[in-house]
C-alpha cells in the first residue's frame, strides 16, 4: 500500500487489518516522500502486525509507488504468498480482502480485481468518468472498470513486476500483462480521516496515462482515422472538381473549396506520418532493468511486533 502524508488514516487501516484479517498479515507500506507526516513502523507494530515500512527518496506518485511495492515483494517473497495490493485510507476496506483472496480459490485465474458496486462522488465526477471510460474503450479497444484494489499470486507479481507499464498504470498493466483476471465487485467504503488528495487535474491525469500503457493501439487507431479523413478530403476534392466542371460553382468557390481540402489533406498526412514514427519509437522503447526500483529507496525499516 502507498502511504503520502496520511498516517491517521493509515494507522487505523493497519489497526482493522490486524482485526479482520488476523496477526498472520505482513504490512508492505511505500511512503511515498512523506515530510510532514512520515510513516514509522511503531503504527505497524501498535497494530500487532509484521511488515516493513519503505521510505522513498522523493514523492513518485501513486502508481510509482505501488509499482515499487511490488517489486520489492517479487523479489523478497515466497511463492505460496497472495498479494493483495489497495490503498491506505480505509475505501478498500479490509474486510472486502477475503472475498478478493476466495477469487483465487480457482486455479483458472491470476489476479481477483475490485469493480465498484456503488460510488458516492460528485456529478462532475460521474460524468467525466463516463466520458473517459467511453473515450479509453473507443482509443484502446479495452475496458476499463477497476483500480488498484485487487489480489494476486506471487507469480503474477512477478510478471507485473517485470513489466514497464507498471510503473505509468497498475490497471492498465493489469489489462495488458494477458494474465487471467476475475472480477469481484465491493462496495467503497468510508474514507478513515483527512482529505482526498486527488483534485481533478490529477484525476484527469491518471485517466490518459492509462491510455499510455496503449499507446500503440491508441496511435494505430489515430492514423487510421487519419486516413480516413485524408480519403475524404480527396473524394471531397474529386466532388468539386466535377461540380466546377458541371458549372454549378460560384466564381470564387471552387478555389476556397480546393484550398481548404488542400490544408485538411496535408494537416492529416503529417499527423498521420507523425503517428507512424511515434509507434516505431514505443516499439523500440527500453526494456526495464531488474533492480530499478532499489535507486528510489532511501531506507527499508523492518517491523517485528512484540
Amino acid at each position: 500500500m502507498p502511504v503520502f502524508e496520511d498516517v491517521e488514516a493509515s494507522s487505523r487501516l493497519f489497526q482493522e487489518l490486524a482485526r479482520s484479517q488476523g496477526a498472520g498479515t505482513y504490512v508492505v507500506a511505500v511512503d511515498d516522500g512523506s515530510v510532514r507526516q512520515p510513516l514509522e513502523p511503531a503504527a505497524i507494530a501498535a497494530a500487532g502486525l509484521d511488515g516493513v515500512v519503505i521510505k522513498l527518496r522523493r514523492n513518485v506518485g501513486h502508481q510509482r509507488a505501488i509499482a515499487i511495492g511490488l517489486s520489492y515483494v517479487a523479489e523478497h517473497f515466497s511463492d505460496e504468498q497472495k498479494v493483495i495490493v489497495m490503498d491506505s485510507d480505509g475505501e478498500d476496506t479490509p474486510e472486502s480482502i477475503s472475498e478478493l483472496l476466495r477469487g483465487l480459490d480457482s486455479p483458472q485465474v491470476d489476479v481477483v480485481v475490485a469493480t465498484r458496486k456503488s460510488r458516492v462522488e460528485t456529478i462532475k465526477f460521474r460524468t467525466f468518468y463516463i466520458v473517459y471510460k467511453w473515450l479509453f474503450s473507443f482509443l484502446s479497444g479495452r475496458r476499463i472498470s477497476f483500480g488498484n484494489f485487487m489480489a494476486a499470486r506471487m507469480s503474477a507479481v512477478r510478471r507485473l513486476a517485470a513489466m514497464q507499464e507498471l510503473w505509468t498504470h497498475v490497471a492498465a498493466c493489469v489489462l495488458n500483462s494477458k494474465l487471467r483476471v476475475a472480477t469481484c465487485a465491493l462496495d467503497r467504503g468510508p474514507r478513515y480521516a483527512g482529505r482526498s488528495k486527488m483534485n481533478f487535474v490529477g484525476l484527469a491525469l491518471h485517466g490518459f496515462r492509462a491510455l499510455m500503457v496503449f499507446a500503440e493501439d491508441v496511435l494505430v487507431r489515430v492514423g487510421i482515422a487519419c486516413v480516413a479523413v485524408a480519403g475524404l478530403t480527396v473524394l471531397g476534392g474529386g466532388l468539386a472538381l466535377v461540380l466546377k466542371m458541371a458549372g454549378f460553382a460560384t466564381p470564387g468557390w471552387f478555389s476556397l473549396v480546393t484550398g481548404i481540402l488542400l490544408l485538411v489533406f496535408l494537416q492529416t498526412a503529417a499527423l498521420t506520418l507523425i503517428v507512424l514514427m511515434m509507434s516505431g519509437m514505443i516499439r523500440s522503447g527500453g526494456v526495464l532493468v531488474p533492480g530499478t526500483y532499489k535507486d528510489f529507496l532511501a531506507e527499508v525499516l523492518h517491523v517485528r511486533h512484540t
